[in-house]
């Protein structure tokens, strides 16, 4: 977090925790020191007309993957492609990110090479970086080969997060089962295609797009990978356990059913991210676990996969958090969408991409305009009626 002198943010509308109200706000090292205080000679910025609320916390991103290949196959250089992302982030007004790191046995973009590549060079970013860039450690539990690097990850200055994808599972499935139906992957009797089924070769083609290997390539290693299923459960225990003794937040991605997300939880993962049917994130929040959707399901009014919609959930009292997902703006401009929509009122939907990110992820210092939380805020031009965006 870099230094600035003391300064003070008044003329604002604040969003509380509570309420929505004019206040002024002192900053000092990095920290609020100061809600409605005295000047003694601090820097003033004028926030008539704006709205002042803490920045936002993303969960889970993978929109720098555009920055990393901006075309199918077209890799760059990571280091410039992270400063960009990081600057994206800021002027989006995203203070602290999690990316989603997909951690695969797919040559390319998702490699573990290529994780390890990121990996390394946030580390060796970081004091070039404008905001805390942390990783999700997204890993795809077919690919025993990351499990070093998570281990590495996790003794990094910057404790990720860990979630247990099974997207090998999910490209396996026979197409008369719905992703959002899809049994329990680690269920005997799941509906699997045969790896050398013509379904599953045309499956396949996009997939090697991003691998850059031929299609029928893609085919033969996928198949090679399916044969590792009876050993995926013990990788799971190990990750967990690994997870559990670093005190990482630990997510399951794409629930489909109750039976996955007690498996899950079981193993230390309290987090459900877009648990794909109602009864899930009922179960999840019966457990007392947190339940994340994406931003860009709430700004667009319903899922990009057509599983359930956001705005739903939070009026049913189904979502804690909202994740930027594929798109940085986003988080601001789900926000927008679900006011105009009436779901519910600014001071209560902000925590969806504040306080709750934060503290599902056990960064308790941040989240909140409070005395003593960090200084993380975010100054917005909300015009009536108009699309906001940030000062």
């Amino acid at each position: 977090m870099q230094q600035h002198p003391p300064l003070i943010i008044e003329g604002a509308t604040v969003v509380f925790e509570d309420r929505l109200a004019p206040a002024s706000v002192r900053i000092e090292g990095g920290v609020i020191t100061a809600i409605d205080g005295a000047r003694d000679g601090a820097e003033v910025i004028g926030g008539h007309g704006h709205l002042l609320a803490p920045a936002f916390v993303d969960i889970h991103g993978d929109a720098f993957e555009r920055q990393v290949m901006p075309r199918p196959g077209t890799m760059l250089p990571v280091a410039p492609a992270l400063l960009e992302t990081d600057r994206q982030l800021a002027a989006n007004g995203i203070a602290t990110a999690y990316h989603a790191l997909t951690l695969s046995w797919e040559p390319g973009l998702r490699s573990v090479e290529n994780g390890r590549a990121i990996v390394t060079a946030l580390d060796e970013l970081a004091p070039r970086l404008l905001i805390d860039n942390r990783v999700q450690l997204r890993w795809e539990t077919f690919c025993f080969e990351a499990i070093d690097l998570i281990r590495q990850a996790l003794a990094g200055p910057r404790l990720p997060s860990i979630a247990f994808n099974d997207h090998t599972s999910m490209l396996l499935l026979d197409p008369s089962v719905t992703l959002q139906e899809r049994p329990f992957e680690l269920d005997p009797a799941y509906p699997a295609l045969a790896p050398d089924s013509p379904v599953f070769a045309d499956k396949m083609a996009e997939r090697g797009k991003r691998a850059k290997i031929p299609a029928a390539e893609m085919v033969s290693l996928t198949g090679s990978i399916w044969e590792r299923r009876p050993q995926v459960k013990a990788a799971i225990d190990e990750v967990a356990a690994l997870g559990r003794a670093a005190g990482a937040p630990m997510l399951s991605h794409d629930d489909s059913q109750i039976e996955t997300r007690d498996f899950y939880r079981g193993r230390g993962a309290r987090i459900s991210e877009f648990p794909m049917n109602r009864r899930v994130a009922q179960a999840a929040r019966d457990a007392g676990d947190f339940i994340v959707f994406g931003a860009p399901n709430a700004t667009r009014g319903g899922s990009h996969l057509a599983s359930i919609g956001a705005a739903d959930m939070i009026r049913e009292g189904l979502c804690d958090i909202l994740a930027s997902d594929y798109y940085y703006p986003a988080m601001l401009l789900g926000l927008a969408r679900l006011l105009s929509d009436g779901v519910a009122p600014l001071q209560d939907l902000w925590p969806l991409v504040s306080a709750n990110p934060a503290r599902a992820s056990g960064l308790l210092d941040r989240g909140v305009i409070e005395v003593g939380r960090r200084a993380d805020l975010l100054l917005v031009d909300w015009p009536d009626g108009g699309v906001p965006c940030v000062r």
